[in-house]
């Protein structure tokens, strides 16, 4: 069996994405191990893994769109805009499904998001979550991302109303940021209580394998890590140019 391939994991809770890797490494006996996306420690769900040559495309898997089933708790802030966090100000409020609904749409689209303190992205050149630890808040760059669907699918009224939202959205976007915005415009504060990716990288749930049973028979091909993308079939002449790092000239071929 080839060494180098694509495996998907259903992410445990209570382990980072980097832990994962750790474990896929010593189950597939190479450090050449990364993964497509991050998840929260506290999230679960699809993890795409890519082993030796495969990690060249995890890039793919990373910017690709990717689905999420969250769940948003409406009076409650807390300091990482999740479950995990200090909770900073709570307060009774007055919210139905249908007011909700109506807050969405301008969440819907290309919007501007603020990275969380506590994530993984880089300012001067130090993760957010390091600085987050050592007590300090910097400034950060509002990012353009894009939120393709945003659906209430459950509603649970009550003193600290919850809603189950299905999301749609361009990778590097923040859920529990979004949660916290859309908090925000209600004037209601609102936090995630929890998250499942149910998609990445073209893969979902149905694909994934816990990483208790991950073993290298579930070792998927390299194409794999691109099966989302259009695919075009070339003559071996032209396979011979690529692989010397010459330019593919369609001619009359066109992708949509």
């Amino acid at each position: 069996m080839s060494d180098n391939g694509i495996a998907i994991v259903d992410k445990p809770a209570g382990m980072t994405s980097h832990d994962v890797v750790d474990r896929a490494r010593r189950i597939f006996g190479t450090r050449k191990v990364g993964h497509g996306g991050t998840l929260d420690p506290d999230a679960t769900g699809v993890l795409v893994l890519g082993v030796g040559r495969a990690t060249r495309f995890l890039s793919y898997a990373q910017q690709g769109p990717k689905r999420y089933v969250a769940v948003a708790r409406f009076g409650i802030t807390t300091s990482t805009q999740d479950a995990s966090g200090e909770i900073l100000e709570t307060k009774t409020v007055s919210l139905d499904r249908d007011r909700l609904e109506r807050a969405i749409p301008p969440f819907v689209g290309r919007i501007m998001q603020v990275p969380p303190m506590v994530s993984a992205v880089r300012v001067g050149g130090r993760r957010l979550h390091e600085l987050a630890r050592a007590g300090k808040e910097v400034a950060r760059k509002a990012r353009d991302v894009r939120v393709y669907e945003l659906k209430v699918t459950d509603f649970t009224p009550g003193e600290y109303p919850e809603a189950q939202l299905s999301i749609k959205c361009s990778g590097g976007t923040y859920v529990r940021t979004l949660i916290h915005d859309l908090g925000s415009s209600l004037e209601t504060g609102a936090h995630m209580v929890s998250l499942v990716r149910t998609e990445a990288g073209g893969f979902t749930l149905a694909d994934a394998v816990s990483l208790d049973d991950l073993s290298p028979e579930h070792l998927r091909p390299m194409t794999a890590a691109v099966q989302g993308l259009v695919q075009l079939e070339v003559d071996p002449s032209a396979v011979r140019l690529v692989s010397n790092g010459r330019p593919l000239h369609l001619g009359e071929a066109r992708l949509p």
